[in-house]
């Protein structure tokens, strides 16, 4: 699954005239994720590579590669070569997230384990040995013959492609795949397959049709959910390379037209430059979930949910509260009734996404998330569970149904499976009363560097601060207290609150986070609930040179494009949060043009960047501008012969503290 929905957003975002140059290395191909692509390229330039760098590097691509084309063991093997040649923990982080894949959780233990000393944080790897640990004790229940409610089987209709998000409609089973024959027509460079469009097949299995010619198009199209009446149909239609315009995944609706389906549309809530995946619609028509990358998340995609009006428009969005998302993933929801299925990589559980149940209780509640354990979830990418049959009832009630997966031995990449699923008996009744109780952990945290004296150098990972301060508020109460030696501060909620935290520390830049306890689960299977949140605080390098990404101006300009803003927005933020900061903000050309020239346009972008930053209430007082023009290259190359690559490296805009 990791070379489909979740990602795709990333190739889709790319300008086509990025896929019309040809790829001549390894490197450009792993950039403009081919990674199928990149493979062959990248054995041959490890064969020839001299030094032990070079190795790392190509080694570090390739392990990539095999991730992202659904080849872990491969994978393994690379990311080890990778490490071994001087590519740093990096190579290590993802072959213990392979060896978890593949379900060796005691190797990735040890692999995690060891990272955490290389690195210098337990903190770190800490949810990964969480889950690694549970994974590995469920499949010693396993194989200790303990009674579980599952058996699956993969179906007879899986393709050497990738075949997932499978629906029950009308008699038939509907499903999203790459397999050969669908309507893009070439293949699509990242998995070396094709595009992905909605099939057709029966429960049973046997020929499998293209569900609809005019849902399906050269781009992509999946994860359909169909309304109770058979009317309409929402589906993820992501557009391919080639018409930046639309460059990314929204939902969109067909209306049914007699014995076909008219011409989709996209919903209206979908807004430009966000991905909108996975439509789950409710039986009574007035609810539609679905995963989405926004703003306002708690980090990941997250799962939203939409209400259909009396007028027949939607809401906006509505972010679901953090019984559900994390910080992670959270991704494919799926209706049974009123009961919530979803698959997340952010809660503990045995390896990428695992499948999760929740359902709605007083108040606006939902149960705590139940991980559905083995053998529905393994080490591997788990996802999209849809019911089909109900038979019997009370504890003769058996359930069919399928879901999606990535695990090995399969017929390809991801495939579908099904399940049936009977009713245990349940436990004997505790007598003992039920405390509900849920704990926040809020942990103040910096990066790890590289090179602890430079700010710009690569991140390492995160360990915690100790003896911070931390603001916590609720509405106009505070209270100020210091974080443990772990870096920690353990809250014990209150129902129902808003709470906002600050964490600060001499020599760092402040950093806030928020946290709402609204409608948390009061589960009796799970009275006690524990929630993170962690508060990056970032340490005050002095006259040090920050640059700012993506922020890029139009030829011979110097307004702030569209494109900018967000990360200047960041950046006014960080200066509200740190009033007593003072900064200047620098513009730098490449060496092409005139020097003159260049450095009145840097002066000018600078000041626009000041501006900017004035007009969304920052003090004039606190920035200067600086134009610096061509006379501070960071590409150590001769003017003339400046690549395209280095003369972008030389065009920055960058902020420096200078009190």
């Amino acid at each position: 699954m990791r070379f489909t929905w979740l990602a795709l957003f990333a190739l889709l975002s790319i300008s086509s005239c990025t896929y019309t140059a040809k790829v001549t290395d390894g490197a450009t191909a792993v950039d403009r994720k081919q990674y199928d692509v990149a493979i062959p390229m990248l054995q041959r330039e490890f064969k020839k590579a001299k030094t032990r760098s070079v190795k790392g590097e190509v080694a570090m691509n390739l392990g990539t590669s095999y991730r992202e084309t659904g080849n872990d063991e491969e994978a393994i093997t690379w990311f080890q070569k990778a490490y071994d040649n001087n590519a740093g923990p990096d190579a290590l982080r993802e072959k213990a997230a392979a060896l978890k894949r593949l379900e060796r959780y005691e190797e990735a233990i040890q692999v995690y384990t060891d990272l955490g000393f290389e690195i210098g944080s337990r903190y770190e790897f800490r949810k990964e040995i969480q889950g690694a640990e549970l994974a590995q004790k469920w499949k010693d229940q396993e194989t200790e013959g303990k009674e579980r409610p599952y058996t699956v089987q993969a179906a007879n209709f899986n393709s050497r492609g990738a075949d997932y998000a499978p629906v029950y409609f009308e008699n038939q089973l509907i499903f999203s795949s790459d397999r050969q024959g669908g309507d893009g027509a070439e293949n699509y460079k990242w998995t070396g397959r094709g595009f992905t469009d909605i099939y057709q097949t029966s429960v049973t299995g046997g020929a499998v049709t293209s569900f609809s010619d005019v849902i399906n198009t050269p781009d992509h199209e999946g994860t359909p959910s169909f309304s109770a009446d058979g009317q309409q149909v929402y589906f993820t239609r992501c557009v391919s390379p080639g018409k930046r315009e639309d460059a990314f995944c929204g939902i969109y609706v067909s209306e049914r037209n007699g014995g076909g389906w008219g011409p989709a549309t996209k919903l209206p809530f979908v807004k430009p430059g966000v991905n909108y995946l996975h439509p789950a619609i409710s039986a009574t028509g007035d609810r539609l979930y679905f995963s989405a990358l926004m703003e306002d998340g708690w980090g990941g995609y997250d799962i939203y949910v939409v209400n259909k009006k009396v007028d027949g428009t939607w809401s906006d969005p509505i972010l679901m509260n953090r019984a559900i998302n994390t910080q992670g993933n959270e991704q494919f929801p799926t209706l049974d009734a009123d009961t919530l299925y979803f698959a997340s990589d952010g809660l503990v559980g045995m390896g990428g996404l695992d499948i999760y149940m929740t359902h709605p209780m007083a108040n606006g509640r939902y149960s705590a998330p139940k991980n559905l354990g083995i053998p529905v979830n393994s080490g591997a990418d788990d996802f999209s569970y849809t019911i089909v049959k109900r038979m019997g009832s009370g504890l003769d009630e058996k359930v069919l149904g399928f879901f999606s997966t990535a695990r090995p031995g399969g017929a390809g990449a991801d495939d579908i499976y099904e399940f049936a699923r009977r009713t245990l008996p349940p436990p004997p009744p505790d007598p003992t009363p039920i405390v509900y109780k849920n704990v926040l952990d809020v942990t103040v945290v910096e990066k790890i560097l590289e090179d602890p004296a430079d700010p710009q150098s690569r991140v390492r990972g995160l360990r915690p601060v100790p003896n911070a301060t931390i603001v916590a508020s609720i509405g106009a109460e505070s209270r100020t207290v210091t974080t443990n030696e772990e870096g920690q501060l353990s809250l014990v909620l209150v129902d129902n609150q808003n709470y906002q935290f600050r964490a600060e520390r001499d020599g760092y830049l402040a950093a806030e986070g928020v946290f709402s306890s609204r409608n948390l689960p009061k589960d009796p299977d799970a009275p006690e609930q524990r929630y993170e949140l962690e508060l990056e605080i970032e340490k005050i390098f002095l006259n040090a040179e920050i640059v700012l990404e993506n922020i890029y101006y139009d030829f011979d300009e110097s307004f702030i494009r569209e494109d900018a803003q967000p990360t200047l927005n960041e950046l006014a933020s960080l200066l509200q949060r740190n009033p007593n900061i003072n900064i200047e903000l620098g513009s730098h050309t490449d060496c092409q043009g005139p020097e003159g020239y260049n450095q009145r346009l840097s002066q000018d972008r600078a000041q626009s960047a000041v501006n900017y930053l004035i007009e969304r209430g920052i003090d004039g007082n606190r920035l200067t501008a600086r134009g610096y023009g061509e006379t501070q290259p960071v590409a150590e190359c001769v003017c003339q012969r400046c690549t395209d690559e280095e003369n972008q490296r030389n065009r920055r805009t960058t902020f420096r503290i200078v009190e």
